[in-house]
């Protein structure tokens, strides 16, 4: 079948009487001759081979064109000496110019005397766009040559009619070399490629928007979702459903088509490049290829191409692709988050402009529930296993209660993904895939214990109690504060939308608020394959200029270390050390992550603490103690020594304010237990088969040589490593043959150690 194509041409005779057919689609060479049909006629032989040779070139695109005159004026220049000398007057230049608008909606205009572009939106700015493009092109011209400008005898509007059969080309095996492009990109259209993405389930209607936006509309599409709602996997749809359109509707080009979408990111890019200019001179050689291909850049991060590049936005790569996309030189998709689109719109006003926006929302609970369902009946029949009742309601069920911040299917397919893989490597006399293998690998990707994830499963809060109570000794109300923390979690009665818990945690110094912290990491988060859930931050380390940056981010602009972290495994116990000691600043940044669990950086880039414990420490009020002792003299306020330093909006913003208590003797000496206990565990004392005892004697000598007023408990165990630990070492080790058996540890009237 016979495709024709009609571009449009200005034709004009200059003072000699020749004319000339200059091409207003392209910026290619212009047809002359006596006449102004054989002007058109040369353009229509050169267009004719250009498709012949060139099969891979797309439709014209300049609808409805209008001949307009304009009138500049323009003032002629003398240069002598290196010196510029105006003339008197200005010439009044009388030019033609072509004004047209293309599919994607931008309007274009063309001088073809001058061979002046440019693009534009208003159609009211062209009275003062010509002036301003012509003037500028023609400052510093002599008289001379502005003469060679002078308005033709006559001009008008023509087209070159070109008509195309099915007829094989010359070089039938001929493909454009794209180097570039397959150094720094993929195709989309690669089997290989294509197999790593499943298939959008539940996005159809956003699948064939986004196929007519890229096909008939030939648009910049910005595809907008959250993290994990399948953005790319659309655009892998949408772009095997137009590759197999255009193949079915191009005999010659088949197989080309799978070479015209190219995925990418902006690290990519300019990877590998270290000069000035390098990374500029790559894009430029992108831009050409995927030209010469009919081609478009896909990038998997929008927010990446404004990030990097040069020292800020305005030197990015994002910069440098501007005003190629807005010319429709280079046509792009990306994607981003709602928060990156709007830092792209904040850091670089105009680049996301140039994009058409499609959204990708929300699943509602049924098709999110039907996706999991689809990608299990995949993963059944890839790994040759049966499915159990219940699996992907469960997989719903624990994503939407532990970590409702991300989207579906995201993550939640993946860890479907990884159950059956687990399944499959067990060989299994009964291969199937049960309720049982999805709350084991969750309790191992999240460490919660599986009283949390069943709610057949009860939890006593005597039992909570004692459990915390074994580990803090001697702090009623601080465990009373976790047990309360723990048993809202457990009844699904904490707010979703932010962490679970926001405490302060008061007292002196060495009075377990670092234990508890630890306590509450190992009980929530310690069940996994990654135990240690606490990240601790020091904040005298945050105390001067730029502190919020640094938490934020490093000096280069990636995230700071705690944000890695964070980002990494967001189930975790944050322990923020001496709160008080923090910049003003810092406080600012918290006061949103504590009220809605969210944080955003500069450049769009979310961290969620809506599935974290976070926990302040202070020592507001210690010094305030006395006298020195065993907790006597007049209690401190430590909860009003917090609110009168914090602001009222952050202290309002924590859940509960724990006070800690100084330690009385007992509690001392109920501590020195339970760190004797804790030397007994150690591999040097099992391993041999050893049960370690210890007199009464041992543990006053330790509580009184190892508590100070000051420090509370944390000479403690300075103190028994040098009393206890280190003469045991010696003991095990002048009798080696000591096994299976009793060991008691004492002190004699000296206060000297000894081991029977």
């Amino acid at each position: 079948m016979a495709v024709t194509y009609r571009f449009p041409v200005l034709v004009w005779q200059d003072q000699e009487g020749w004319y000339t057919a200059s091409l207003l689609e392209w910026d290619e060479p212009a047809g002359i001759g006596r006449t102004a049909s054989q002007a058109v006629e040369q353009l229509q032989d050169y267009l004719a081979w250009c498709y012949q040779e060139r099969p891979w070139l797309s439709a014209p695109d300049f609808l409805d064109p209008k001949l307009l005159q304009f009138k500049v004026p323009v003032r002629p220049e003398y240069q002598e000496a290196g010196r510029r000398y105006p003339c008197d007057e200005s010439v009044p230049l009388r030019l033609h110019c072509v004004h047209a608008r293309q599919e994607q909606g931008l309007l274009v205009c063309v001088l073809p005397t001058l061979k002046i572009r440019f693009y534009y939106y208003e159609e009211g700015a062209l009275r003062t766009l010509v002036p301003h493009y012509v003037q500028q092109h023609l400052e510093g011209v002599t008289p001379r040559d502005l003469a060679r400008h002078l308005a033709p005898v006559r001009a008008e509007l023509d087209q070159v009619v070109v008509t195309l059969t099915n007829r094989e080309p010359r070089y039938r095996a001929w493909e454009p070399s794209l180097p570039t492009l397959q150094d720094v990109a993929e195709p989309l259209g690669d089997p290989r490629v294509r197999k790593q993405f499943t298939r959008p389930w539940e996005r159809d209607q956003q699948v064939d928007d986004l196929v007519r936006r890229l096909g008939q509309e030939r648009a910049n599409v910005l595809l907008v979702g959250e993290s994990g709602a399948g953005k790319t996997t659309v655009l892998v749809e949408a772009v095997r459903l137009l590759e197999r359109k255009e193949e079915d509707e191009d005999e010659p080009r088949r197989g080309r088509a799978a070479r015209r979408y190219w995925l990418t990111s902006g690290a990519r890019l300019i990877a590998g490049m270290k000069y000035l200019g390098q990374w500029e001179e790559r894009c430029e050689e992108i831009i050409a290829e995927l030209a010469q291909a009919g081609g478009v850049l896909c990038v998997d991060n929008l927010l990446d191409l404004v990030r990097e590049g040069g020292e800020g936005p305005t030197n990015s790569v994002a910069a440098f692709f501007l005003p190629y996309l807005q010319r429709g030189e280079l046509r792009m998709v990306g994607e981003a988050t709602p928060a990156e689109l709007d830092a792209c719109r904040r850091l670089l006003p105009g680049f996301a402009d140039v994009f058409q926006v499609l959204r990708l929302e929300p699943f509602s609970r049924q098709q999110a529930v039907r996706v999991l369902d689809h990608l299990a009946a995949l993963l059944k029949q890839n790994h040759h296993l049966d499915v159990g009742r219940g699996v992907t309601d469960l997989v719903y069920h624990l994503f939407r209660r532990f970590a409702p911040y991300q989207a579906f299917p995201g993550r939640a397919a993946t860890f479907l993904a990884r159950v059956f893989e687990k399944v499959r490597q067990e060989r299994r006399a009964t291969p199937e895939v049960g309720t049982a293998d999805v709350v084991r690998e969750f309790v191992r990707q999240t460490g919660l214990p599986e009283l949390f994830l069943r709610d057949e499963v009860p939890l006593g809060r005597d039992d909570v109690v004692a459990a915390f109570g074994r580990q803090v000794i001697g702090q009623d109300e601080a465990v009373e504060a976790a047990a309360n923390l723990v048993m809202t979690f457990k009844a699904g009665m904490n707010d979703p939308n932010r962490p679970v818990g926001v405490l302060l945690f008061c007292g002196p110094t060495g009075v377990g608020k670092t234990e508890l912290a630890r306590a509450l990491a190992r009980y929530f988060f310690g069940h996994g394959e990654q135990a240690d859930r606490l990240v601790r931050l020091d904040m005298s380390e945050y105390a001067g200029p730029g502190a919020a940056q640094r938490l934020i981010a490093q000096l280069d602009g990636r995230p700071s270390d705690f944000i890695q972290k964070l980002r990494g495994q967001p189930l975790a116990v944050v322990l923020f050390d001496e709160i008080e000691k923090a910049d003003a600043e810092v406080f600012d940044v918290l006061l949103g992550v504590f009220d809605e669990g969210r944080l955003t950086d500069r450049f769009g880039r979310l961290t969620t603490f809506r599935s974290a414990i976070l926990v302040m420490t202070s020592n507001l009020g210690a010094g305030k103690q006395s006298p020195f002792g065993f907790g006597e003299g007049p209690a401190v306020r430590y909860e009003g020594e917090a609110l009168a330093f914090f602001r009222p909006e952050f202290f309002n913003r924590i859940d509960a304010v724990v006070t800690f208590q100084p330690l009385g003797p007992e509690t001392i000496r109920a501590i020195t237990r339970k760190e004797l206990a804790e030397v007994a565990a150690r591999e040097g004392i099992t391993r041999l088969g050893l049960r370690l005892e210890w007199t009464e004697a041992l543990v006053e000598q330790l509580a009184k040589e190892g508590f100070d007023a000051r420090y509370g408990a944390r000479p403690l165990q300075r103190t028994l490593e040098t009393l206890v630990v280190a003469p045991l070492a010696r003991h095990l080790l002048d009798n080696l043959g000591l096994r299976d058996t009793a060991l008691r540890v004492g002190v004699d009237a000296a206060g000297k150690v000894t081991f029977s």
